[in-house]
Order: C-alpha cells, then structure tokens, then sequence
C-alpha cells in the first residue's frame, strides 16, 4: 500500500436500502491514457467516467416552501444535524445566514494493490475548528479563485504541499452544508502519478497526512452509526473506524458523507448499509439539492 502518512517533527437525502454489488470495480471502460497526462489507462477510464458525472441542477424553492421555513428553524438545523457540538442560534436576518462557500479536494489515485484509494488528513490539534479531526484538503473560497477545482487544489497545496498540476480535476459532487455554514463542494481530482507527491503537512494546519481506499465507505465495515432526531426526522451520522500502520483514524461526519456520496459515484452503486438521510427543510437561500450530512 502506498503510504502518505507523515507525522509532524515537533508536537442528504431519504432512507435508501442498497445492495452490496459483486463487482468490486468502478463501471469504467479502459481507453487510451494519451489525453491523461501519464496516469495509466484505469486512470484515464476513471477519468473519462467521472467527467461525464453532473450534479444535480439548482433550483429554487416555490413560494409554499418559502413559507414553511423560518430562520429559527434553519439555526437548528444547522446547529444540530450531523455534529456533537452545537453552535449558537442564528438570526432571522436572511443576510446572515448565507452560508459562504469552500470546497475540498477528493483526490483519488491507484495503490500498488491496482484499489483506489483517496488522501485524508488528519487536522492540528492547535486548531480552533475540528482540531485533531481526519478531513478532507480543503477550505474556503478566496476572491481570486476562478472555480472550486482551484479552490480545492489551492487550498491542498497549502496544507500538504500537493503541486495542483499533478491533479486532474474531473467533477464535483452536490453540495455540503457545514455547521460552521460553509457550502462545501466536493472536488474529484486524480492523482496522476503518486510517486510524485511527497506530503508536506502545513504544521499550522495539519498534523498528519495519509491515505484510505475509497471502497471501504461503500462497505458495512468497520462502520458504526448513531442514530439523531430533528422535529420528529431520524438520520444517522456514519463512523468508519480505520487503521493504518500503526496509527487509528476515526472518520465521520461531514468528512464520511462526502466520501461515502464520492464512492457511490465513483463506484456507480450505493453503498452497502442505510444512510437514512433526514427530510430537512432549508432556508430559502441554502439549495435544496444542498446536503447536510
């Protein structure tokens, strides 16, 4: 296994019953890898299969939906689903409760066992936010960001020195709504030519780099759930337990359910156990193909 692990020197949707599939493969066709910069044919597939990938258009809510949510509501909401700790209510102010946007990188590539496998952090426990939390490169957008691949890819250069002209960024899934009310977009991104990256984690940010194969959160393995309630809505927060060397990373929340809706995309199935995903209603000004994990 191709290992990115490197300690620091000095300190939404409705209940779905899937089916475990037999194939243990992403759906991908084998094509040239020419137009893929040097990644092997699988890569280039993969390539190829997740760039035709769109998600779901955005729309608006119609004005009965409008009328049914208050901003009151959404701060508990925002306060509650997915998250242990909860953060103070919002105002009714609509303008305050715009959620900024960020985006993270899923950068994928392939271990020398031919799986998939994604790279993970693990965040410093000097931070104020999710300190010492496995997450995902990534943070907010900047002004000069032409996109949220660039942002994505900006924001995992520096946090694990991971030069953007290694990735090739191919989709971006459905939106994420963070507790910290960040609209997060997911980024698929394919790492070309893993022997080229060496991991420098930024020791402000991140104490740990490593990687994970992106089939296990499709699997009822080493995964626990707790089950949560909102106005009489249940959902669960999915744990997947993971071990690497020497090392035990737990990986859950907002981080899980991105890599559990990338392995469904990638892998073109569902995943192996019940998500059960609450119905919530959003404020007017969040998507509604939004998710929050």
């Amino acid at each position: 296994m191709f290992l990115l692990y490197r300690r620091l020197p000095s300190f939404a949707r409705t209940t779905t019953t899937t089916l475990l599939c037999k194939s243990m493969e992403p759906a991908i066709t084998a094509t040239s890898s020419s137009s893929f910069g040097g990644g092997s044919s699988r890569l280039a597939a993969l390539a190829q299969q997740l760039r035709q990938y769109k998600p779901p258009p955005s729309s608006s809510f119609d004005d009965s939906e409008e009328m049914q949510t208050d901003q009151e509501t959404a701060g508990k909401v925002v306060s509650q689903v997915g998250f242990q700790e909860s953060i103070a209510p919002l105002s009714k102010d609509p303008d305050r409760f715009k959620p900024k946007r960020a985006a993270v990188l899923i950068c994928l590539f392939e271990g020398d066992d031919g799986d998939l496998r994604v790279i993970l952090t693990k965040r410093s426990s000097k931070l104020s936010t999710h300190s010492g939390e496995v997450s995902l490169p990534g943070g907010k957008a900047e002004e000069d960001d032409k996109d949220d691949g660039m942002t994505a890819t900006r924001e995992a250069e520096e946090e694990i020195g991971l030069d953007p002209s290694l990735v090739d960024v191919v989709t971006s899934l459905e939106p994420f709504l963070s507790k910290h009310l960040l609209r997060v977009i997911p980024v698929i991104g394919i790492l070309r030519d893993k022997n080229k990256f060496n991991p420098i984690p930024n020791p402000g940010e991140v104490e740990a780099v490593f990687d994970a194969p992106l089939e296990m959160f499709l699997k009822d393995e080493n995964r626990r759930s707790e089950e949560r309630e909102w106005m009489g809505e249940k959902y669960l927060i999915h744990y997947f337990d993971y071990r690497t060397g020497d090392k035990d990373y737990m990986i859950w929340g907002l981080t899980a359910g991105i890599l559990i809706r990338a392995a469904s995309v990638t892998y073109e199935r569902p995943p192996a156990f019940i998500e059960q995903c609450p119905k919530f209603k959003y404020p007017k000004m969040v998507e509604k193909h939004t998710c929050m994990p």
